[in-house]
């Protein structure tokens, strides 16, 4: 069922508790390198305070071990951050849902923003039901808005506890904008593509997407496979793959995929390989299945880039999740710039084009793709869930139309 947005509630005077998805990456002197889930949270932010409301925001950021402040995972260098992207001061309560959060939550003015530090901080974030850490949240607005969708596939207390104890006081708890668009684009893309239906699907481990290749076999026309998942392939289907990275205990798997994919499942036909992990290494590309002993694939080969991108190209809707090789290092970054500038080519050709996160979503960003797509989702592993067909508990708790 369509959910209640933000756009639905009248925030003049109100103070609104926002599940954001600030989990930035930062370097070592905890600059941040990457803003953009930051800035994927403004239209939602913006709509709050330009309607006269009070933002009060909270995030996790990496994995503290949940026994209180380290400061290597303070939320401070982001609430800078945020101040600078939306021009206006941004305060930092000391705890989450503390007596400090409570206090400056209460003080905020009319456009005035209050990030809460880390959730992880606390160990009844992950526990999801501590009464007293979700009470606390719970109070501190008047209503409720998850737009964290790097997250919806966790029952933690801040995505689900604090929901349900909110509407149990009679306050709302809707979408925001980033999380209305990431489900509009994938379960679009799932229930109704405009075809052909093209997945990519990429990265080490089939193990990691069974579920997902089954799904889209269901749907989709085509389902491309790149990253070392195709060495496993390789191997199930009697190939010789050197020292590439294969799930030897998944072969029996693999066999059934390709049983049940028939021609809608496309491996690679040639591999670039090298016989060490690095940029100056000796490197030759081979045919899909003769990777001499001593090397290992790091990428698809020139012909496998150029079948994909064909097959891409005249795509109606495509879904990319996973890199085709190490795109981090060059020359094994070129079939995933040929895949990353074919789908850029379906876009600009009409196709809806939605890129799911994770490794995916880095590597058109950096290859500077990312405004010729659809979409970039927020979340690697929330979107794999989309994919698969689940639904999010963290959802569907919230109030409907």
């Amino acid at each position: 069922m369509p959910k209640q947005s933000v756009a639905d509630l009248n925030p003049q005077g109100k103070t609104f508790l926002v599940r954001v998805d600030f989990n930035v990456p930062q370097d070592d002197a905890g600059a941040i390198t990457d803003d953009r889930r930051i800035r994927m949270a403004l239209p939602t932010i913006r709509s709050i305070l330009d309607r006269g409301g009070k933002a009060v925001l909270m995030s996790h950021l990496g994995r503290p071990a949940g026994s209180g402040f380290e400061k290597a995972f303070s939320l401070a260098p982001v609430a800078k951050r945020l101040g600078e992207l939306l021009g206006r001061p941004v305060g930092l309560a000391g705890d989450t849902g503390g007596a400090d959060a409570h206090a400056k939550a209460k003080a905020l003015p009319a456009g005035g923003v209050l990030l809460l530090e880390n959730v992880r901080f606390n160990k009844g974030e992950k526990k999801g039901d501590d009464v007293a850490y979700v009470s606390g949240l719970a109070t501190l607005a008047d209503a409720y808005v998850n737009d964290a969708f790097g997250t919806c596939h966790r029952t933690e207390a801040s995505m689900y506890g604090v929901p349900v104890a909110m509407k149990k006081l009679g306050k709302p708890a809707v979408v925001g904008f980033l999380v209305e668009k990431e489900i509009q684009y994938l379960a679009d893309a799932i229930a109704t593509p405009k075809r052909p239906f093209v997945a990519i699907l990429g990265g080490k481990k089939v193990s990691d997407k069974i579920n997902v290749i089954q799904n889209l076999l269901a749907v989709c026309d085509h389902v491309l496979i790149g990253g070392a998942m195709a060495y496993t392939f390789s191997l199930a289907q009697g190939g010789k793959t050197g020292k590439s990275l294969v799930e030897k205990d998944k072969l029996d798997l693999a066999r059934e995929l390709l049983a049940a994919g028939g021609s809608k499942l496309v491996l690679p036909t040639d591999t670039h390989c090298a016989d060490d992990f690095s940029s100056s290494a000796n490197k030759q590309v081979v045919s899909a299945g003769n990777i001499p002993d001593g090397f290992e694939g790091l990428d698809i080969g020139p012909q496998t880039a150029e079948h994909y991108s064909s097959i891409i190209r005249s795509a109606g809707t495509v879904v990319w999740n996973g890199p085709m090789g190490v795109f981090e290092m060059p020359p094994f970054d070129a079939g995933t710039k040929a895949v990353a500038a074919a789908v850029a080519a379906a876009t600009a050709k009409g196709a809806i084009t939605i890129i799911g996160g994770g490794d995916s979503a880095a590597a058109v960003e950096q290859l500077g793709y990312a405004d010729k797509v659809s979409h970039v989702s927020t979340g690697g592993g929330a979107s794999l869930e989309m994919l698969e067909g689940k639904a999010f508990e963290t959802v569907a708790v919230l109030d409907e139309k």
